[in-house]
């Protein structure tokens, strides 16, 4: 405990946040000695492991208190075929050993590590693909239907992250073809859309018409964002209207309609609350009691990132909510992005405690007692 509070300390000051992710950065590109320090310390913090069998250890913990994983392979941001094919075979070889792990019901995977960012940017604007891009469509969507299938037949979901707006319509085209397919009889593949943007609640109603008008269970995991800042940055840039919601306010908003949107159509939609807000994690338990529902109900599940908002995750847990951490894996020099975005989200604003510095401040004080 002591020793998180020291990490979440460190990650409380934006200065040092700014230093160290540039310079943890440069020191693995020069292939200098510091993957050492890194999984002893955020790497630690955040993630299973390098590999599948070091996510072992974590699994067992988590299962304990009746909490599963959602195996992430941190891998995002590729760009030759090589990589696209090895990210393609780890992920359904992931997918293959969830099969195995009694708390492993999804994995979660990024459009952006199979198929190049160009390439979804292009889809997305409508421009006429070349011959050879049109091939590399085919190539991507080929492998994301062996990686649904591979979902399919291992019993477990699968979770399409989130990309940057001027991809995202490509994203989203492909997964609405995946859930055509594979969620006829449960919710095997989900979209995420990002609430803070102001267009994603009529995105999701327009999810539970296409999934009604086709017959199958839609998969929704929303959750608030990851790419605000660079959304704001490219709009003012290139001079078009910024998709970002005009205050936190509005997102809180959208993201609960989506989570009573999912309650009145437990039968259509299958809804994963991946938040670390207590408001809506609640607003979601209670919907789900007041209704009448079993917390156990399969349409209804929760997440929250691994070493982030314990007290949510097993709180659900005990109440007999199906729970998940969100558990990325992979070798400490590819997972350095994700990281990245785990240390700046937990930068101080204004000098103010960080709320996972305060929550953990309060459970030291509290044992102490």
């Amino acid at each position: 405990m002591r020793k998180t509070y020291r990490l979440f300390k460190l990650m409380n000051n934006g200065n040092l946040v700014r230093m160290g992710t540039k310079a943890a950065t440069l020191a693995l590109n020069m292939h200098l000695p510091v993957k050492g320090l890194i999984k002893q310390t955020i790497y630690q913090q955040f993630c299973g492991g390098e590999d599948l069998q070091e996510t072992v250890r974590v699994l067992n913990e988590l299962e304990q208190y009746n909490v599963s994983a959602i195996l992430d392979y941190g891998v995002e941001g590729k760009e030759s075929e090589a990589e696209f094919k090895r990210t393609c075979d780890q992920l359904i070889h992931t997918l293959q050993f969830a099969g195995t792990q009694r708390n492993v019901p999804y994995i979660s995977c990024k459009v952006t590590g199979i198929t190049r960012f160009d390439l979804l940017a292009k889809i997305s604007s409508g421009e006429t693909l070349s011959a050879a891009e049109s091939a590399e469509k085919k190539k991507l969507y080929d492998r994301m239907f062996s990686i649904a299938e591979a979902a399919q037949k291992a019993g477990i979901g699968l979770y399409v992250d989130a990309e940057e707006t001027w991809i995202q319509d490509a994203v989203d085209n492909l997964v609405f073809e995946l859930m055509r397919t594979f969620n006829r009889q449960k919710a095997v593949v989900f979209s995420t859309p990002q609430m803070y943007r102001h267009d994603r609640l009529e995105f999701c109603k327009r999810s539970l018409a296409d999934a009604q008008e086709h017959g199958y269970i839609l998969g929704l995991k929303p959750v608030r964002g990851a790419y605000m800042e660079k959304e704001r940055r490219r709009a003012a840039e290139k001079g078009y209207p910024s998709p970002i919601q005009v205050d936190k306010a509005a997102t809180d908003r959208d993201y609960d309609a989506v989570l009573n949107l999912a309650l009145d159509h437990l039968d259509r939609i299958a809804i994963c609350a991946a938040t670390h807000n207590e408001k809506s994690s609640m607003l979601l338990a209670e919907g789900t009691v007041r209704r009448g529902v079993e917390p156990g109900h399969p349409h209804v599940h929760f997440s929250q990132l691994y070493g982030m908002s314990d007290h949510i995750t097993f709180n659900l847990a005990q109440s007999g909510f199906h729970v998940s951490k969100y558990l990325p894996y992979g070798p400490v020099k590819d997972v350095i992005p994700y990281l990245i975005r785990r240390a700046q989200e937990n930068t101080s604003v204004a000098g103010s405690m960080s709320r996972e510095l305060s929550l953990i401040y309060k459970e030291i004080k509290r044992r102490a007692l």
